[in-house]
């Protein structure tokens, strides 16, 4: 089945926002119905974690895999919340007047679109990271949410998380001095998704929608589930997967938003595969605040840096602080420095603090911890380092603008070529 295109992807759905419940039509005892899109992997655990939630109730779980509800049926059953209507078109989440938001946790190609005919149709928006496929996207996303006056959280989770706040307040108080540059890395070993050919799409598979706004590339079985990660067509590679939480905190502990300049360094060093990004890849940003950010990852070892397979790192003049999955710590202070404790036990990932800010905000207006304009500036990021790794450039960087100065190559990897199916609109 090929899904029509819809008027609605420019300004059709105007009026269509005032039909719907208003964050002000909430009330502080009502349930604030939510609808999942794509409930494979990631989606399945925010059917969790919303339907454990109690001032949310899920009402509905879409997928265009037919064949993929399992996890997240079992997660609404063992909640005892087994009534949550199931679709395998999201339209019709977005048509659905009872519904107050959505959860996108759709593949990256999916995200930003997703998100601008949400904040359309009269919806609040949670879509999981990275928050847009392409520069270009995740601008107009920006622009959605300010427009039509609706809450979107981007699903970079430790915003949320206290022990995060913590490490980012003393980097930012001074506790280690100047900091001169913040390091982030991700060491694992991914499977060789090998060389496929093209095949059959599975029974109860809705491809044509399943591609969406992307153009059209024939089914093969290791380009699927999960691993459209590593293809440009549909993902952001293993620096929009894994990076953007490690750069957004970063970013979050300097204080900066945008650079002067990127350039990245790697390849497909180790892998024999069908894959197209960089197995191996160490980023650089230089921002006008005399600071740099590194990025790290590999793919194919999990040895660690500075003792953990991922991590953040902020060095200063007076000291570094580290920042794992099992807390912070301050490493390197003078002796004569009054000392600083660590942080006790494992570093809560923020997720359950991030619904809670979510429904906060719905209900009570203001922006939320990851509102989609820091979602945006930090997945542009990672864009950026793409971009300069597909072009093998270093690259000077326009932030009033978003664009590179004077680099036809660079700027064509911005914006993206659509399908006939979909496409994003100028103006939203």
């Amino acid at each position: 089945m090929t899904p029509k295109r819809r008027h609605f992807l420019g300004t059709g759905l105007a009026g269509l926002a005032l039909a719907g419940r208003s964050s002000a039509s909430v009330s502080a005892n009502e349930k604030v119905r939510i609808g999942v899109i794509g409930v494979r992997g990631r989606g399945a655990d925010l059917v969790k974690s919303f339907a454990s939630h109690e001032g949310f109730e899920v009402a509905v779980i879409a997928d265009a895999d037919s064949n993929v509800y399992g996890k997240a049926q079992k997660n609404l059953d063992a909640l005892g919340k087994s009534e949550a209507k199931i679709e395998n078109d999201f339209r019709k989440i977005l048509d659905d007047k009872s519904i107050d938001a959505i959860a996108i946790a759709a593949p990256d190609h999916w995200h930003a679109l997703m998100t601008v005919m949400g904040c359309q149709a009269g919806k609040h928006v949670y879509c999981e990271k990275p928050a847009s496929h392409n520069m270009v996207e995740g601008r107009r996303m920006v622009e959605a949410a300010r427009k039509y006056k609706r809450v979107v959280q981007v699903g970079t989770q430790r915003r949320s998380s206290p022990s995060v706040k913590e490490a980012v307040e003393l980097v930012r108080s001074g506790a280690v001095g100047k900091v001169g540059m913040a390091r982030s890395w991700i060491h694992q070993i991914r499977p060789n998704i090998g060389h496929g050919k093209p095949g059959d799409v599975p029974a109860g598979v809705d491809y044509a929608l399943w591609q969406g706004p992307a153009p059209d590339r024939p089914f093969h079985e290791n380009r699927f589930h999960y691993n459209w990660h590593w293809f440009w067509n549909w993902g952001t590679g293993e620096l929009g997967n894994n990076g953007i939480h490690g750069v957004d905190v970063a970013r979050w502990g300097l204080g900066v938003d945008a650079p002067s300049h990127v350039a990245s360094a790697g390849g497909k060093y180790v892998f024999d595969d069908d894959q197209e990004v960089p197995d191996t890849q160490i980023v650089t940003w230089e921002f006008p605040e005399k600071c740099v950010i590194q990025w790290e990852h590999r793919m194919w070892s999990k040895h660690p840096t500075e003792g953990s397979s991922f991590g953040i790192a902020w060095y200063g003049d007076k000291g570094t602080l580290l920042y794992t999955d099992k807390g912070w710590k301050i490493e390197d202070l003078d002796p004569k420095a009054p000392p600083v404790a660590k942080s006790e036990g494992l570093a809560a990932d923020g997720m359950k603090a991030h619904v809670q800010n979510f429904l906060d905000c719905i209900r009570g207006g203001g922006k939320p911890n990851a509102d989609v304009e820091i979602g945006h500036l930090s997945t542009r990021l990672c864009h950026l380092g793409n971009i300069a790794h597909r072009t093998g450039k270093r690259l000077a960087f326009d932030a009033s603008k978003e664009t590179f100065p004077g680099d036809a190559d660079a700027n064509a990897l911005l914006a993206r070529e659509y399908s006939s199916r979909f496409s994003m609109p100028a103006q939203v």
